[in-house]
């Protein structure tokens, strides 16, 4: 099978789709990646060959997000789904993506939820579609709902038939890695929804002697100003705390920028987290899908302070609302509390577990694609 996938540059929109590109690989399936020049290098990581599709024009985007640092919360999410995942970016991806398809001839196009210039140029080359989850299930309405007029005007551009409802959208097949016991059970789940785990993470293993801690907050966050302040905090938090713990601050930062750690705790800038997850006795991140999931897969109970994108806000929710850890702020103080109570709670890792076994009765991702 020809299996496309396609993908905006951001780690956390192809971080999800990263497991199903490399079962396909792995499973003897012919793969295709595609996205802006940005995300070439992530994607070759996974093996898989790559074709670039057009960045929207650098001043139409700034333009955007200078609106965007205008807006209140809830108006700049509808607006960064609608304007500028939903109208900027497929548009400017849809020519080289529909080209593509025509010539490389994919049995099937997968892209992942914020990316929709996918679910146009496969109709438009009668392929079928699916979509890969970035988020719950309610971040997923949410895309759906802001971008919905937007993609319409792309379809009707296209000479497809309208679409309004997004209806298309939403009964395109949904894969997902986020458990059922994590979302929320308001949302009803997306038509089609098939949940998957990935082979990779690490399962929970035993925990003996002196608690160990595992900190992460993404690989970007060392290069946003607004977020980077999170480390200095971040090690304040953890200073004098029982356990040992371990910092990442991904690639963008020098971890000599932080000064010296404290006794207790080991800075670096990048490890593989399915190497460390199954032994931690509590993980403490940003609400990125990545971390979140693979603590969970691990039975790890979090301490999750969300710093930027809506999703680390959603799922720092649920994770508080399913008793699977602490929604906090990125503060010392808060941090600190907020591990205090995990690592004394031991009501957080009972419910990490479970949910650590929920996910470990799914298929894994090498069954997305049979």
């Amino acid at each position: 099978m020809r299996v496309l996938f396609s993908s905006t540059a951001g780690a956390g929109h192809f971080g999800p789709m990263a497991p199903f590109v490399r079962s396909c690989l792995r499973t003897g399936h012919d793969v295709l990646v595609t996205g802006p020049d940005a995300l070439a290098s992530t994607a070759e990581a996974t093996g898989a060959a790559f074709r670039r599709v057009d960045d929207p024009p650098a001043d139409a985007v700034a333009a955007a997000y200078e609106i965007l640092a205008t807006l209140p919360h809830d108006e700049a999410n509808a607006f960064m789904c609608g304007e500028i995942f939903g109208r900027l970016r497929p548009r400017a991806a849809l020519p080289r993506l529909a080209e593509t398809i025509a010539d490389w001839g994919p049995d099937v196009v997968v892209r992942e939820s914020a990316e929709f210039a996918a679910a146009v140029a496969a109709e438009l080359h009668d392929v079928p579609h699916a979509r890969i989850a970035i988020g719950l299930g309610v971040m997923e309405e949410r895309f759906v709902r802001y971008a919905a007029e937007s993609v319409d005007g792309l379809r009707r551009a296209s000479g497809l038939p309208p679409d309004p409802d997004a209806t298309r959208l939403h009964e395109s097949p949904y894969l997902t890695l986020f458990p059922a016991g994590l979302e929320d059970p308001t949302v009803p789940d997306p038509p089609r929804t098939r949940r998957f785990r990935d082979a990779a993470w690490a399962s929970p293993g035993e925990r003996a002697g002196r608690p160990f801690v595992y900190a992460t907050f993404g690989s970007v966050t060392g290069v946003l100003s607004d977020a980077a302040p999170v480390y200095p905090e971040a090690l304040a938090a953890v200073a004098g705390l029982d356990a040992d713990v371990l910092l990442t601050v991904g690639h963008g930062l020098d971890p000599a920028t932080l000064g010296e750690p404290p006794p207790n705790v080991r800075v670096e800038r990048w490890v593989d987290q399915n190497t460390v997850l199954g032994h931690a006795a509590a993980v403490m991140c940003h609400g990125g899908g990545g971390s979140t999931l693979g603590a969970l897969a691990a039975g790890a109970p979090l301490v999750v302070a969300p710093l930027f994108a809506e999703d680390q806000h959603l799922n720092a929710r649920r994770v508080a609302e399913a008793g699977a850890g602490v929604h906090t702020t990125p503060d010392a103080a808060s941090l600190r509390a907020a591990l205090d109570t995990v690592l004394t709670t031991p009501a957080y890792r009972t419910r990490a577990r479970q949910l650590a076994g929920e996910l470990a009765r799914v298929p894994t991702t090498d069954e997305a694609f049979r």
